[in-house]
């Protein structure tokens, strides 16, 4: 009988022993969040002091919800990354399944935002309600990763619980690896969201070379 497992259950620790991962120790592995990035505009600039502003100051009032992670920060990113434009296509709300290899076991879940280009999973998003931990969205992003029907090509992901972001790269051929970014706080002074948004426009920039 298979068992069925959610994926919100799940830590780092059952993900590199459910689906053989291992985390890269070489900087070279994920490269792509801090090499070669490009400088934001301006507008882009003001865009993102106030997406940084209407998260602070709701997050003030009353507990941020999930959804409404998704309206106030990933909405905007998207937006400016030109991810809901052709050659890419956003799915929202996605039921997922992935089977355990030499295992009776099937792990379910649903992601928040994925990111196609050619019916292929090139960006998955998840993200938790303010408060919560990244390490409870970092394992629920790679089981949605391991899921892609497409193991050799590179997934990239974004977890966000609001305040932070933190990015990973999952490469599927032979030994499995995955590595994360460091994380990028909305409660520092600078504005991270600024090289948030200069990563995400470099992944879009070799998804469409892809």
């Amino acid at each position: 009988m298979v068992q069925v497992i959610q994926a919100q259950t799940l830590n780092i620790i059952d993900l590199e022993q459910k689906f053989g991962l291992t985390q890269a120790d070489d900087d070279q592995f994920f490269s792509e969040w801090y090499e070669n990035l490009t400088e934001i505009s301006d507008l882009e600039k003001q865009v993102l002091d106030r997406v940084k502003s209407n998260y602070l100051s709701l997050v003030k009032h009353r507990e941020i919800s999930e959804n409404m992670v998704k309206l106030v920060v990933l909405g905007p990113l998207l937006t400016w990354t030109d991810f809901y434009h052709l050659p890419f296509d956003v799915v929202d709300e996605q039921s997922m399944e992935v089977t355990v290899q030499d295992q009776d076991e099937l792990v379910r879940g649903r992601l928040d935002i994925m990111v196609l280009k050619d019916h292929l999973w090139l960006l998955v998003i998840e993200s938790k309600n303010a408060g919560l931990s990244l390490l409870n969205g970092i394992p629920q992003a790679l089981v949605y990763m391991a899921a892609n029907p497409h193991p050799d090509q590179t997934v990239f992901g974004l977890v966000t619980n609001g305040s932070e972001l933190v990015f990973i790269k999952l490469v599927q051929q032979n030994t499995p690896k995955y590595a994360l970014s460091e994380p990028f706080s909305l409660l520092k002074r600078d504005n991270e969201l600024y090289t948030v948004l200069s990563i995400l426009k470099k992944l879009s920039q070799l998804m469409i070379d892809q």
